[in-house]
């Protein structure tokens, strides 16, 4: 399976890296394919290198002002014009997406996938990993805009909130349209 990880670039401690390395080991382990956002730094650096020693193979969006800044032993590296193209392929390339820990781009970039699954434009699982109940009160806001009738389809079926990585991993490999998608090959 292509599992597309939206998450920080920055350094950060360990009760955010141990979590995302081992999301990142149990992502290469099972043979998957990380689809991230290329960076050679911070806690992308930290997953990127768990999926590569793991056995995964690692492909990256970068984006052109921050292609100084990219990975140069991924499999695969593209380069995209601007953000809006770059989260459009990372997208495209993946069969499921988890987000992790980050700060106001990971937000964007999750806030742009729920977005395009509620409109119907894809129906890939999305995973929130809640390191360290990182996303308690973004959380709590999604269950307010489910419960006043914000959001047109239930929250169950936008998003999964996963407190641990086995429970983020085991809830993609068993979703069907991950499953089926991943079947097909989308990269």
């Amino acid at each position: 399976m292509n599992i597309c990880v939206f998450l920080s670039a920055a350094d950060l401690a360990d009760r955010y890296t141990r979590p995302a390395r081992e999301f990142a080991e149990l992502l290469g382990k099972g043979g998957h394919t990380l689809v991230w956002g290329g960076s050679e730094s911070g806690l992308m650096k930290v997953v990127a290198d768990g999926v590569q020693e793991a056995g995964g193979r690692l492909v990256g969006v970068s984006v052109d002002f921050l292609a100084a800044k990219a990975r140069t032993n991924a499999d695969e590296m593209v380069i995209a014009r601007d953000l809006a193209e770059r989260k459009a392929l990372l997208l495209e390339k993946a069969d499921a997406v988890v987000i992790m820990v980050g700060g106001t781009g990971t937000l964007d970039e999750a806030t742009e996938i729920l977005e395009l699954k509620k409109h119907g434009k894809h129906t890939k699982p999305v995973v929130l990993l809640n390191t360290a109940g990182f996303y308690d009160g973004l959380k709590e806001q999604f269950r307010r805009m489910d419960e006043e009738g914000f959001l047109p389809l239930p929250l169950t079926e936008l998003v999964f909130f996963a407190d641990e990585p086995v429970g983020a991993l085991a809830y993609l490999e068993t979703h069907p349209s991950a499953a089926a998608a991943a079947e097909v090959g989308t990269l």
